[in-house]
């Protein structure tokens, strides 16, 4: 920034005018990943929430600017007031993300990114510019780079499998679970409900493996047993991913 231009905006506009930018694109940074993904909340939500929390720090470390009525000794600043209540309305702006489709939970990723965006921004309102730049690179890190080893981990797959037949030509319990045992599943969980005034047997179960490609080989089967009238795989437990 020239000299020439400090001159017109002074020294304290200056300082102000970088922080706003500077958590602006902070923000942005953070929301480019999650626009990339195609997230709901993305580049603008995240440049945003970055920047209005940098504006209301502004406000709590520049009181004395704009309380010309009180006397300078009678100010009592606390910004950790400030940043109590940008939290506040940032969980409410979180929950608005996150939603339940079926049996998947969707959002949580994203909100959570909200929350350390708001972070970011408080950092920078009150010129804390290097944690802001460690916790900018350290979010990014998070979203990106833990996605890859993410992906790597091993991890169990637990699926709900509804299984209906027949009450004349149900198979036997022993039978269905030698059946997805074959392929890789252990049962977590059995019910049997005879459902339809007494017409059909329904096996319920949850099904649990370290092997989740195996659900479609195991459909691929019981679509070519004729007894089979009826089933769901339904994977479930799984949080909002990428």
């Amino acid at each position: 920034m020239s000299v020439g231009l400090l001159a017109v905006i002074g020294d304290e506009n200056a300082v102000m005018l970088a922080r706003i930018c500077g958590a602006t694109a902070v923000g942005a940074l953070i929301g480019l990943e999650r626009t990339f993904h195609a997230r709901p909340a993305g580049f603008r939500t995240h440049a945003l929430v970055c920047a209005a929390s940098a504006l209301l720090m502004l406000v709590t470390v520049y009181q004395a600017e704009w309380m010309t009525q009180v006397a300078p000794e009678a100010i009592r600043t606390d910004p950790t007031r400030m940043a109590q209540g940008i939290m506040t309305g940032i969980g409410f702006l979180g929950a608005g993300v996150i939603f339940k489709e079926g049996l998947t939970v969707r959002g949580l990723t994203t909100a959570a990114s909200i929350w350390v965006t708001s972070v970011l921004g408080i950092l920078v309102g009150i010129g804390l510019w290097m944690p802001a730049l460690m916790g900018t690179f350290a979010t990014l890190a998070v979203l990106s780079v833990f996605r890859a080893i993410e992906n790597r981990l091993p991890a169990e797959f637990y699926a709900h499998h509804h299984l209906r037949f027949r009450r004349e030509a149900v198979m036997d319990e022993g039978e269905v679970r030698k059946l997805v045992g074959s392929y890789g599943f252990t049962v977590a969980h059995l019910s049997l409900r005879l459902i339809e005034e007494g017409k059909f047997f329904e096996y319920r179960m949850v099904l649990r493996s370290r092997a989740p490609g195996q659900a479609r080989a195991l459909a691929q089967h019981l679509l070519k047993l004729p007894e089979v009238i009826e089933f769901r795989i339904s994977p479930t437990g799984i949080n909002e991913y990428p």
